[in-house]
């Protein structure tokens, strides 16, 4: 089983707009890394984000490259401070390839808590517009698989 969790692009500024929307680069570096990921071969069965434009806006540029027939959606929990147990316990149950497009400090947080039961221990470094992906073995441990940025395939996809 294996999830993935990407940090929204990069948003314009606040002082541009409140609403935060992806800028022009973030919609680029999010275009290019979906599109890496297609041609890896990369399929996701289900799509969250947090409801905040950018997050909304970065899931919906992956999921039109990695499995146009599902839609992105909402979901409560996936907020920069919000809880991460909740979330955690509903991706230890689920069996279907997951994209999360969230925020930090929570998908750092996350994956801590996931990785090492402990959500304070720092266990991968997120970046603007990249994919962790972790996986869980036969045991229901989790580790990581692999990461993807966007420094890394500029101009490459």
């Amino acid at each position: 089983m294996r999830i993935y969790l990407m940090q929204h692009g990069k948003p314009v500024p606040k002082e541009e707009d409140p609403d935060r929307p992806l800028s022009d680069g973030g919609k680029g570096d999010v275009g290019r890394v979906s599109e890496f990921l297609r041609k890896s071969g990369l399929i996701v069965q289900e799509a969250f984000h947090s409801g905040k434009t950018r997050t909304r806006q970065t899931a919906e540029i992956m999921v039109s490259q990695l499995n146009p027939n599902i839609k992105a959606q909402a979901r409560a929990g996936l907020s920069p401070l919000d809880d991460v147990k909740e979330i955690a316990s509903q991706i230890k149950g689920a069996d279907k390839a997951l994209l999360i497009a969230g925020h930090l400090p929570h998908l750092g947080k996350l994956a801590s808590l996931l990785i090492a039961g402990d959500e304070g221990v720092p266990v991968v470094s997120f970046q603007q517009g990249g994919v962790v992906c972790l996986e869980k073995d036969d045991e229901g441990r989790w580790s990581v698989a692999w990461m993807v940025v966007p420094e890394i395939i500029k101009g490459s996809a």
